[in-house]
């Protein structure tokens, strides 16, 4: 009786908590369409999934922004006694060393995001560089980098990570070019391959005809035509990256203590599992939430981007 109890319990938060997604994801998608210059029918046609997915990046993008002034708390504080329960002074508790938990998943939007995304726009401007120059060379260059792709890839990447942070030093700059030079490598692979479809077609043929350079044959013909689905791969690279940079930390080699981190915290908390306590699963959250949402948006810009009709 109790289980069918507790069944019913998580059943009915569950459906208050998609029901409160879906009015916030309605009412952050009729705010668009009434505030957000340009085509206004674009937002009001945005499907609610997708509406969702922005609303929660502009939440976390705010948090990380205005971190110290939403945070009750500095991010390194010790505030407290180790593993105070919830309530309080403390909304969501204290940590393995008495630091504020609420506090800390603040400030993870910061480090954890901030790094994620600076990670992701360096290994898409390598990547979709290298890319489109080897599709537009073409011959040895292409050869050549197709090649050092291939070895790269071959290797498991949170194999390779661990090995390459192990020998390089578990440290912020390293993380963050170890993890772009891994990446890199996919976002190769796929401009590449939209760039080589767009370089085969007609019009490019004319415009070599015309005697038009090669930087301009990439500026103004291929990137153009390949920007949509570089712009999706973007936005799921971004997700690789943040779920890369939340395992390293979590293994330790991430971003380092007393820098809070949502994986070193997920860590930290792990063992209060066993008590019954959700504390690890606040941050573990906040990574599924984050990953979801920018999966929604990315999911509806490929739509628009097909061409296809609801």
């Amino acid at each position: 009786m109790t289980a069918a109890l507790a069944l019913l319990n998580a059943v009915f938060w569950i459906a208050v908590t998609l029901v409160g997604a879906a009015l916030a994801a309605w009412a952050f998608r009729a705010l668009l369409a009434t505030l957000a210059p340009g085509d206004r029918r674009l937002w009001r046609t945005m499907p609610l999934p997708a509406a969702f997915g922005m609303l929660v990046v502009l939440l976390y993008a705010l948090a990380g922004l205005l971190a110290p002034w939403l945070a009750p708390f500095p991010e390194r504080a010790v505030v407290g006694d180790a593993y105070l329960p919830w309530g309080g002074d403390f909304l969501l508790g204290t940590d393995n060393l008495g630091r504020d938990v609420f506090s800390r998943l603040i400030f993870g939007a910061r480090n954890s995001v901030g790094i994620a995304l600076l990670t992701t726009i360096l290994a898409f401007g390598v990547g979709a560089t290298l890319g489109l120059a080897a599709a537009a060379v073409g011959g040895w260059l292409d050869t050549a980098l197709s090649r050092l792709v291939d070895v790269l890839m071959a290797i498991p990447a949170l194999i390779l990570a661990l090995l390459l942070l192990t020998l390089l030093g578990a440290s912020i700059p390293n993380m963050i070019l170890v993890i772009a030079l891994i990446d890199s490598t996919r976002v190769f692979r796929l401009a590449r391959a939209v760039a080589a479809d767009i370089a085969a077609q007609d019009y490019i043929e004319a415009a070599r005809l015309r005697g038009e350079s090669l930087p301009w044959l990439v500026r103004r013909e291929i990137l153009p035509n390949a920007l949509s689905p570089l712009l999706a791969e973007f936005g799921l690279r971004f997700c690789f990256v943040f779920l890369s940079i939340s395992a390293l930390s979590f293994l330790g080699l991430g971003i380092q203590p007393p820098a809070a981190d949502w994986g070193s915290m997920v860590k930290d908390s792990a063992t209060l599992i066993t008590f019954g306590d959700p504390t690890p699963l606040l941050p573990a959250g906040a990574i599924a939430l984050l990953t979801v949402a920018v999966n929604f948006v990315v999911d509806w810009q490929l739509h628009r981007a097909s061409g296809l009709k609801e």
